[in-house]
This record gives structure tokens, sequence and C-alpha cells, in this order.
């Protein structure tokens, strides 16, 4: 009796005689004797060309199914990009692939992973399928980034989203603020010429124009740190206390024209400065307060002083006055009848005596003249 053996439509046979490929069958019914011992096995057209236990390579000698099927290689530093019908499949690493082209129209694209950053003709829209073989780094719009394979600078980026493959070549991206940026420099402790330690708080903004130089210089913020606080302590050392608290706005300028200085070296634009605080130890502001309270009474007596002269030089102009003018002595009189006449609603003078000195009287200076009721 004879086996048979039927390969439909969407299949093709593998047929092997004492385990080896003997060649392919295409789709219909084959009898075999048993004692033949041949063996088929039928694959699908819709999927890839595998045999289990099996190298590719023993088939391909073949040129029958050779001509039925899409041989990929794909080579160490590769990868290769499988299209099925236009859509998207997989991604194929290093190794060699078949594909049954009879039903089905395969695409591939190659890339080189040598060259790590993703080729143009790769379609963004794909990277959510490949996320475990991309890496990817964004460029803020405020940002320069610089790439790097394997710590070798390869040029600056602009800002935008960049693709890399995961490969033998190690990715670097760093990136480096653009937009101005401040230094605070607090409690820093100085000594002045008097040899006054106090404490100063001053702040600097500044903003990099060239960020590869960011880039070339080891700790760079900490380098415009030190570049400041030398500036404050050679201005601070030339000047007494008194002259420092007096001219502290000019340490600003100071400052700022040595930072400009060193623009060029450190690639940026120091764009301004201030002091915010200067800071005396306990004792000194004890003494400044003291000092500071002695000026202000030593001014108040001053001023004391000069009213209390004012008023007597005024008083004796007046006495001199009325000794020389006879009218004004008169209306000298009228003016203590008016003092009288606000507190007391009606005057009664009786005896003799001028009536000056009898209104004098009144008001409680003490004169011999004339007697007074009221």
């Amino acid at each position: 009796m004879f086996t048979k053996i039927t390969i439909q439509t969407d299949e093709r046979g593998l047929l092997f005689h004492k385990g080896s490929y003997v060649r392919m069958l295409l789709p219909g019914t084959y009898r075999f004797a048993p004692w033949s011992q041949h063996s088929v096995t039928a694959l699908k057209v819709t999927k890839p060309f595998a045999v289990e236990g099996k190298e590719l390579a023993l088939f391909l000698h073949d040129e029958t199914l050779t001509r039925q099927l899409d041989v990929v290689r794909v080579a160490d530093h590769e990868v290769v990009l499988h299209y099925e019908d236009g859509q998207f499949e997989q991604l194929l690493k290093p190794g060699v692939y078949a594909f049954w082209n009879v039903l089905k129209r395969h695409a591939f694209v190659r890339a080189d992973i040598r060259d790590p950053e993703l080729p143009a003709e790769v379609d963004r829209a794909l990277l959510t399928k490949l996320t475990t073989h991309v890496q990817s780094y964004e460029i803020e719009s405020f940002e320069a980034g610089f790439l790097f394979y394997n710590h070798v600078l390869q040029r600056q980026l602009a800002p935008g989203k960049y693709y890399f493959w995961r490969g033998p070549t190690a990715i670097l991206v760093k990136t480096v603020d653009l937009r101005q940026q401040q230094m605070d420099l607090l409690g820093q402790e100085m000594m002045t010429e008097d040899k006054v330690t106090l404490r100063l708080n001053f702040v600097c903004q500044y903003k990099i124009v060239r960020p590869d130089r960011a880039l070339e210089l080891k700790a760079f913020d900490e380098q415009i740190h030190i570049q400041l606080q030398l500036a404050l302590r050679e201005y601070v050392g030339s000047l007494k206390l008194d002259d420092l608290l007096r001219r502290k706005q000019e340490a600003a300028s100071f400052a700022l024209s040595r930072l400009r200085e060193k623009s060029e070296e450190f690639g940026v634009s120091f764009l301004g400065a201030g002091v915010k605080d200067i800071i005396l130890p306990g004792d000194m502001k004890e003494i400044l307060n003291t000092v500071l309270l002695a000026e202000k009474k030593a001014q108040a007596n001053l001023i004391t002083r000069r009213e209390e002269t004012a008023s007597t030089r005024s008083l004796l102009n007046t006495a001199k006055l009325m000794d020389e003018n006879e009218t004004l002595f008169r209306l000298k009189e009228l003016e203590f009848l008016e003092k009288i006449c606000e507190k007391i609603g009606s005057v009664s003078l009786t005896g003799g005596g001028d009536l000056l000195e009898r209104l004098q009287m009144l008001i409680g200076e003490k004169k011999p003249a004339g007697r007074g009721r009221a």
C-alpha cells in the first residue's frame, strides 16, 4: 500500500530521502511506497521558510526552491527592516532568513549600525515598534547639543529629536543651556584693608554664547564662581570698611569689569552684577550703631543751639526797634491788651500810671506803678 500525501495550494512540500533533502514539491497529491524511505515536510507559504532541525543552507542549492524564496543575509554590523506587502513586519538581526514570495511581496531596508543615526528612509512612525532597538535624545529650543560616538565629539546638534540604533557604538548627547543664568555668591567671608572681616552676598547674571567652550572647561560653573570670588576679594581688600560701605555699589562695576576680561576664555557674556547684602560681625554692628547714635545726638544738639541763638537774636532786634520807635512801643501795648482780652471777658483799670505798666501788672509782671483790678 502506498502512502498518499497532499500538498495544499498555500503550501510547498520538501521531499527527503533517508533524511536528506531531494527537491521541492508543488501543490498536488503524491504517493510513496512504504519501503522507499521518503518523507515529506509541508510548509505554509504565508510563514517564513524554516525547517526544524535543518539549516537553511541545506536547501539553497535547489534553484527551483530559491526562485520562490526571498533570501536575506544580515551582517553582524547590520539590521534589516522587513516589510510584507508594504507593511512593516519585523526587524531582522544578524543571520540568514528566507521568506516565500509566491503569495506576499517582501521588501527590506538595510541599516549599518556602525553609523548609529537612523537613516532618513526609516519611517519615524515605526519607532514605537522599535523601542528595544532604538534610543532617542531631545534638544530643547533653548539648548545646544553635542553628539559623541565612543566619547569622541562628532558635531553640534540643533534643537530637535534624534534617534540612534542601539549597537556597538556608545552614544552620548550632552546639552548646554543657552538661557540667561544667575550665579549667587552667598555668605562669602572677606577682609577689608583695615582688617575687618565681613560676609558678602553677591549676584551675577550671564549667558553662554559659545557652548563648545562650556564643554571644554571642567567644572564650568565652579570656575566662573572662583573668578567672581577673586574679583570681589580684590575690591574689598583695597578699601577700608567706611569706604566700602559708602562705595558698595561700585563693587558690582568692578567685579563685572574683571569678569568681562574673561568673557572670551569662558565663551560667556556677563550681563550684570550687584551687591545684595554686606553682613557685619555682631560687635562691629554695635560699634557702628553707637557711632551713628552719637552723630544723630550731636546733630540734634546743634540744631537746638541754632534755634535758641536765632530766637535770642530775634528778641534783641525787637527790643532795639521798640527803643527807637515809639509807635512800635504802642503796638506792643496793644499786643499785651490782645493777650489779656483773649482770656478775660471784661477788664477795669483804676489808678494812675502808664497803660503798658498796668497791663504788665495784669499778666503777672511786677511793676511798682499803678494798681489794677479785674
